[in-house]
């Protein structure tokens, strides 16, 4: 049986006055990690990662492993997943002259996804009216700057667009991962239940989850409900002014079909805790959620971004992955558990040698 460590002796504010994130500063969400500890590979099975369970009622946690979720999650209780799927974004070709150079496809904005919003690199040499060959059938020709350094970019392939990603895109590994990615990434970074095509980043939370996790927390009594949000590269873009109000998210498409929404919403009313995989997860619900909870199917953009002081009203536990300092997801697990309490979990983690990022391991606040 884990051991339950207390928090309590780091002069916590006493459970049921956290924080209310007034007077948090971008430089509070800083800390110091050890580079070895970000993991560059994923473990062998998707579920053996550790988990830090975090409990916010006693400001206490304990050092587990993600299979405990069955036994967590209470019959009764819905848990949902972001489906989101990742699509081969990103594109390495060369100039006429030689260079190496690199298209990060964001977005397609026409039908037949020939044209895109994208990032390049280097993007000074990358002008409107260059064409970057990246293999026989692929070359992609700069069309336009767009303000924050944003190219719109065109594919010229006589073969259908997703045929030509799939042939010569790479797995967009986020760029703490220092190794160029394999075959064994486009199964591995992605989730299981991943459907939706439209992300550059996984949501990571969920490669904890293998068929057969998933498949015991459903025999618990446990309902399960998807949702859409596509990741875009803000994800990993750090906070760069001092005062968090300041930052402005991304926005970013999300879809809750009307089956998830009666999902949750069934849940709730009978007395369920709602589980959200993931700040994307956490994103949505709150995005779609009414005051009293409840939430609205639709469909849309989201730029919401929750830090310390935000109230949920749709969420009631959260998995997670450990985040990058400075970023709006450290926030947003900050609100959700507490800064102060976070921010004690994190250093815990690093004593403890856990897995940090994308690959690393996961924390649970309930």
């Amino acid at each position: 049986m884990a051991e339950r460590a207390s928090l309590k002796g780091a002069q916590l504010t006493p459970p049921g006055e956290r924080e209310p994130g007034v007077g948090l500063r971008t430089e509070d969400f800083d800390y110091p990690l050890d580079q070895r500890l970000i993991a560059q590979r994923p473990l062998p099975e998707r579920d053996a990662s550790r988990m830090l369970l975090v409990r916010r009622a006693d400001a206490t946690f304990e050092d587990r492993a993600c299979q405990v979720l069955t036994s967590l999650i209470s019959p009764g209780d819905v848990l949902v997943l972001n489906d989101t799927r990742v699509f081969p974004a990103r594109l390495l070709g060369e100039k006429p002259t030689g260079a190496a150079v690199e298209v990060l496809l964001i977005e397609p904005i026409d039908p037949a996804q020939l044209r895109w919003r994208a990032l390049v690199r280097p993007g000074g040499k990358l002008k409107p009216g260059r064409v970057v060959k990246v293999g026989e059938q692929l070359e992609v020709a700069i069309e336009d700057s767009v303000p924050g350094g944003e190219r719109i970019v065109r594919l010229m392939t006589r073969l259908p667009a997703a045929e030509a990603l799939a042939r010569y895109g790479r797995v967009p590994l986020p760029p703490y991962i220092r190794r160029e990615d394999d075959e064994s990434d486009r199964a591995r970074y992605q989730t299981v239940y991943a459907r939706e095509s439209g992300s550059v980043a996984a949501p990571t939370a969920g490669l904890h989850f293998s068929e057969s996790l998933l498949a015991a927390i459903r025999a618990h009594g446990v309902d399960i409900a998807t949702v859409t949000l596509h990741v875009g590269p803000g994800t990993f873009r750090p906070v760069e002014v001092s005062d968090p109000a300041e930052h402005r998210l991304d926005a970013e498409w999300y879809r809750v079909a009307a089956s998830a929404a009666e999902t949750v919403n069934r849940a709730r009313e009978r007395g369920g805790a709602v589980w959200a995989v993931g700040t994307t997860t956490v994103r949505v619900l709150e995005t779609v959620a009414a005051d009293n909870g409840v939430i609205e199917s639709g469909e849309g953009t989201t730029d919401l971004f929750i830090r310390p002081g935000f109230r949920f009203r749709a969420v009631d536990r959260l998995v997670t992955n450990f985040h990058l300092p400075r970023s709006t997801l450290l926030m947003l697990v900050a609100a959700f558990a507490g800064h102060e309490l976070t921010m004690c979990a994190y250093r815990h983690a690093q004593q403890q040698g856990y897995r940090f990022y994308s690959y690393g391991d996961a924390m649970a606040v309930i």
